[in-house]
C-alpha cells in the first residue's frame, strides 16, 4: 500500500481474506456500503480472525495519546507491525482519552454490549490486514476472549490516504461509533486541513458549521502554543491530552476574546492569558468567566509572591517622531506582565506532571509554585466574584425598569390594534390598570424613603402615585 508498507503477515492475510471473500461471494453474502473516493461503495463482509488482523497505527482515536508513553510511541514510529507497538496501541484503545490511567467508561460498555448482544456492525480492514475502522471493537473482542471479528474488505489499491478517509468518514457518522476525544478530533480536522482541502468541504464532513470549525482551529492553535510556551529546558513539556477536559473552557475563551478583539485587542490578550492561567489551573468554566481584561491588574498583580512577579525588563525609550533627540520613556505592557506569569504557571505545570525527566526537587518546587499560585488566584476570583454580584445588584433594579418599560411600550402599540379589532377586554384591561397602580404605589414608597433629595425621576413616580 503505498506509503504505508505492508505488515509481515500482510501477504499471507490476504490469501485468507481472498478465499473468504471468493466464498462470500459465492453465496451473496452481507454487504456494508462506505463512501469510497466520492462514491458509494458496497464491501463483502467476512469473518476473520481477530488475532491475524493489525491495528491501525494512524487511527484519530488514539492520536494525542500516543505521545504519552515516548518509549512506546517510538515503538511504533520504528515498527508499527511489532508487538510492543501493537500492544501498545491494544492498551491506548482501552484507556480513557482525558486519564490514561483509567479504562474508559465507554470501552467498557462496549465490551458488555459485545459481550451481551454480539458485535452488531462489521469492521473495515485493508487487503492486507490493517483495522481500518473497528479498532477498539477489534481490542474488545480479544479481551472478552472472543475469536473473531466480521469486517469489510477494501480494495486491493487501498493507500494510507484511502485508509484514513475512511476511518474519518465512518466516524464522523452517526450511528453507535465511539466519539473521538476532543482533542483527537481537533488533529483530524487539522490533518484535512493540511491535506490543502478548504474549511467549507472539511466543515461539511465533519457534520459542523464554517464558525464551527475556524473556532476550533483557534483553540487547537491556542493549545499548540500553550505546549511550546510550557517547554522547558530539561524538556519537560506539557501535552495535548492535558486540556481534555477544558473543551467548553476554551470554547468559551474564544467567543469573549474574539468579540474583544474587535475594539481592544491588547485588553482581548490579557484577557486570554489570565484565563490561559486559570485552565492551567484546573477552574472551572464559572470561575474562568469571572476573569475580564482587568482581572491581573485589578485583582492578581498586588497579591503575587515575590517568586510569581514577572521580573522588570528595561525597554528602550520610544522616539518622538518629527523631534531628533527626544524620546520618552517607555511603559511596561500589562498584556505581558500577564503573559509572563502565564508562561510561568505553564513551565510549572509541566515540571510537576512530569515523571521522567524532571528529578523529585524539580517537581516539588514546580508543584509549590502551583500551590501558591491557586491560593492567590482562589483570592482573585473571591473578589472578582464579590465585585460581579455588586454590579449585578446595582444594574438590576433599573434594568427591571426598563424592561416594564419596554413591555409598556409593546402593550400602547397593541392597544390600537386591539380596539380596532374589537378585540379589547376593557374590564381585564382596567384590571391590569389598578394592579400596576399598586405597584407603582410599593415602589413609590421605597423610593420616598431611600432619597431624601428625589431626582426628576423619582419625583415624577411619587407625585404619580400620590392619592388626590
Amino acid at each position: 500500500m503505498s506509503g504505508f508498507g505492508i505488515p509481515p503477515r500482510g501477504d499471507e492475510i490476504k490469501a485468507v481474506i481472498s478465499q473468504r471473500l471468493k466464498q462470500a461471494m459465492a453465496e451473496e453474502g452481507a454487504k456494508v456500503t462506505i463512501d469510497w473516493r466520492g462514491e458509494p461503495r458496497h464491501l463483502y463482509v467476512i469473518s476473520m480472525p481477530v488475532d491475524m488482523l493489525y491495528f491501525n497505527p494512524d487511527t484519530h482515536r488514539i492520536r494525542a495519546q500516543r505521545t504519552l508513553d515516548p518509549e512506546r510511541n517510538q515503538a511504533i514510529e520504528e515498527n508499527p507491525w511489532g508487538e510492543a507497538a501493537q500492544n501498545y496501541l491494544h492498551d491506548l484503545l482501552r484507556q480513557r482519552p482525558a486519564n490514561p490511567d483509567q479504562t474508559d467508561p465507554d470501552y467498557t460498555a462496549l465490551m458488555d454490549e459485545l459481550d451481551d448482544v454480539g458485535q452488531r456492525e462489521p469492521g473495515i480492514v485493508s487487503p492486507h490486514g490493517i483495522l481500518v475502522d473497528g479498532n477498539t471493537r477489534a481490542a474488545a473482542l480479544m479481551d472478552l476472549g472472543e475469536q473473531n471479528i466480521r469486517v469489510g474488505v477494501l480494495p486491493d489499491d487501498t493507500s494510507r490516504q484511502d485508509i484514513n478517509n475512511v476511518e474519518l468518514t465512518l466516524q464522523l457518522r452517526k450511528d453507535r461509533r465511539r466519539d473521538y476525544s476532543y482533542i483527537n478530533r481537533l488533529i483530524a480536522i487539522d490533518e484535512e486541513l493540511g491535506r490543502g482541502r478548504s474549511e467549507a468541504d472539511v466543515a461539511k464532513d465533519f457534520n459542523i458549521k464554517l464558525a464551527t470549525l475556524q473556532r476550533d482551529r483557534w483553540v487547537y492553535s491556542l493549545i499548540l502554543e500553550a505546549i511550546a510556551r510550557s517547554q522547558t529546558e530539561d524538556g519537560a513539556s506539557l501535552r495535548l491530552i492535558d486540556f481534555e477536559q477544558h473543551q467548553e473552557k476554551l470554547r468559551e475563551l474564544h467567543r469573549d476574546y474574539a468579540k474583544l478583539a474587535k475594539t481592544d485587542p491588547d485588553a482581548a490578550k490579557r484577557l486570554m492569558q489570565s484565563r490561559l492561567a486559570m485552565v492551567v489551573l484546573d477552574y472551572p468554566k464559572t470561575s474562568l468567566r469571572l476573569a475580564e481584561a482587568d482581572f491581573h491588574s485589578r485583582y492578581l498583580e498586588s497579591r503575587l509572591p515575590e517568586n510569581l512577579k514577572p521580573q522588570a525588563h528595561a525597554t528602550a525609550p520610544v522616539s518622538v517622531p518629527g523631534i531628533p533627540g527626544v524620546t520618552l520613556p517607555s511603559q511596561r505592557s500589562d498584556s505581558a506582565a500577564v503573559e509572563a506569569l502565564t508562561n510561568q504557571l505553564l513551565r510549572a505545570k509541566a515540571v510537576a506532571s512530569d515523571g521522567k525527566t524532571s528529578t523529585p526537587e524539580e517537581v516539588a518546587r514546580a508543584s509549590t509554585v502551583m500551590k501558591q499560585a491557586r491560593d492567590t488566584f482562589d483570592v482573585a476570583v473571591k473578589l472578582a466574584g464579590q465585585n460581579a454580584e455588586l454590579v449585578k445588584r446595582q444594574t438590576a433594579v433599573p434594568e427591571r425598569l426598563t424592561d416594564a418599560a419596554d413591555y409598556i411600550n409593546q402593550c400602547s402599540a397593541e392597544f390600537a390594534g386591539a380596539k380596532a379589532k374589537r378585540a379589547l377586554d376593557e374590564e381585564a384591561f382596567d384590571d391590569a390598570l389598578i394592579v400596576l397602580r399598586d405597584s407603582l404605589g410599593s415602589l413609590a414608597r421605597q423610593a420616598g424613603r431611600t432619597f431624601p433629595v428625589p431626582g426628576e425621576g423619582v419625583a415624577w413616580l411619587l407625585e404619580a402615585v400620590r392619592s388626590k
